[in-house]
Formats: C-alpha cells, sequence, structure tokens
C-alpha cells in the first residue's frame, strides 16, 4: 500500500464574490503544497459560498476560463485539487452545483451533485456524478453534501473500486451529529476512508460547523478541525497506518 497525502481545505468563503475566493483558493493550495499534499479538497461551492439567490448570476460553463489558474497550479504543484461552483451545461438552462477536479496532470473533469437537498430545487437541477479518479494505484470517489446521505451512493463508490470518499460539504451545527455519524458508519461498514470539508464559517445563512475531518477505514477518526475557521486537516497513509494534524490558515482578504 503506497503512501498517500490527503487533506481537507476548511474555508470561510466570500459570499459571491468569484475572483476574491479564486486568489484564497490558489493561496490555500500553495500552503497545502509545503505540506506535500496528494489530494486537496474544498468544500461545496467554496468559489461563490453556498448562497442559492445567486447562483443562477454565479454559474460558470464547465469550460470556464475563471478554472484555467487553479488547473496551472494543481499541475504546477503536482496536487490533485477539487474545488465548488454553480455550473450550467451547453444543453440546458438547468444551473448544477458542481466539483471541478483539476488534476496533478492538468486535466480537468467535472463532478455534478445527483442528490437535492429540501429546497435546492427551487434553483438546482440534479446532476450525474462523476467517475471516481485514480490517484496512483489508489481511487477516489467524489461526493457533494446530500449525495452521502443516500448510503447507495457510498455503496457504488465501493463497487466502481473506490477505497476513499470525498465529500464536499456545508454541514450546520444542527446537522453535524447525524452527518458525521453517517460518515463514520460509511468508514466502519464499508472499508473506506472517508474525507469531508466543511465550510469553516458562516455561509448562505447557514451557521455551518466546521470541524472537517477524516475516518480511516474501520471507522476510527484520525484527524478533526476542532471547530470553525479556515484549516487543513491533513491525514497521511504511511505503510498502511494513517496519522492526522491540522493547521491553522491566516489567509488575505
Amino acid at each position: 500500500m503506497t503512501d498517500l497525502d490527503l487533506c481537507a481545505a476548511q474555508y470561510s468563503a466570500i459570499a459571491g464574490d468569484l475572483d476574491a475566493n479564486l486568489q484564497r483558493h490558489l493561496q490555500v493550495m500553495r500552503l497545502a503544497a509545503e505540506q506535500r499534499i496528494d489530494f486537496l479538497l474544498f468544500p461545496e461551492l467554496s468559489l461563490t459560498g453556498y448562497e442559492p439567490s445567486l447562483a443562477r448570476e454565479l454559474a460558470q460553463a464547465t469550460d470556464t476560463a475563471l478554472l484555467q489558474p487553479v488547473r496551472t497550479l494543481a499541475k504546477q504543484l503536482r496536487m490533485t485539487t477539487v474545488v465548488g461552483l454553480p455550473l450550467r451545461t451547453a444543453e440546458s438552462d438547468a444551473i448544477l452545483i458542481g466539483s471541478a477536479l483539476c488534476g496533478a496532470d492538468g486535466s480537468q473533469a467535472i463532478y455534478t451533485k445527483q442528490h437535492l437537498h429540501a429546497g435546492e430545487e427551487r434553483v438546482f437541477s440534479p446532476g450525474t456524478g462523476g467517475a471516481p479518479l485514480h490517484l496512483g494505484d489508489e481511487r477516489i470517489a467524489l461526493s457533494i453534501c446530500a449525495d452521502f446521505t443516500h448510503a447507495s451512493h457510498a455503496r457504488a463508490a465501493v463497487e466502481r473500486g473506490a477505497g476513499i470518499y470525498a465529500t464536499s460539504v456545508l454541514i450546520s451545527e444542527n446537522g453535524y451529529p447525524h452527518d458525521s455519524e453517517l460518515l463514520e458508519g460509511y468508514a466502519r461498514e464499508l472499508s473506506l476512508g472517508v474525507l469531508m470539508a466543511n465550510h469553516g464559517g458562516p455561509s448562505g445563512g447557514w451557521s455551518c460547523a466546521g470541524r472537517s475531518a477524516f475516518w480511516a477505514p474501520g471507522g476510527r477518526q484520525v484527524v478533526s478541525a476542532v471547530g470553525t475557521g479556515d484549516c487543513l486537516v491533513i491525514a497521511r497513509r504511511r505503510q498502511g497506518i494513517w496519522q492526522g494534524q491540522t493547521l491553522e490558515l491566516s489567509l488575505d482578504n
């Protein structure tokens, strides 16, 4: 089993400001690269904040030039990076909750949220998911928030050969006990490594819980952020053993 360094970027988005959030994402990427991270995961809709009322205005095409700096830096740093943003497709006017996967090899792939929370259908349409990504000899399956509330989603990841389940979320204080129990259960029952990246501050009127985390296959919580705020939550596998650390971040405004 090869060494692997995963990181959840717990991040506090500036509501609706694509340009400012983009620059802060690049800053987080550089700080993560100093820790020799292989795979960096941002929260749900990290580039805009979770702002349904702004999503139609802010939605980007899947081939948007906005992501070019992320793709370029991901390749330069050799660090596969997943960022969140609202997307529109050329085929329809539907708005999707998406993740852009910017590979260490310069490639880009798209994942779109398949399962919506109640109320999201007023703005967003269900997406189609996406294929697991290959990182060395590891397969990582992506998820966006409500996706993981369906056990079939995590089971499908295992059936497709994934050993890591990486979910970008917005989880509130009230929702955290239930949602974290679900994620721990997938790690325990499906022998998955589960990486969860949550917002570090309020977004879209929600009081986010922070506490981004990683659970090793078997269910042991390896590492968790203490609470809210911007930080890196890092899980490292060495000779099959997982260890964790957190690093607080002070980002430019």
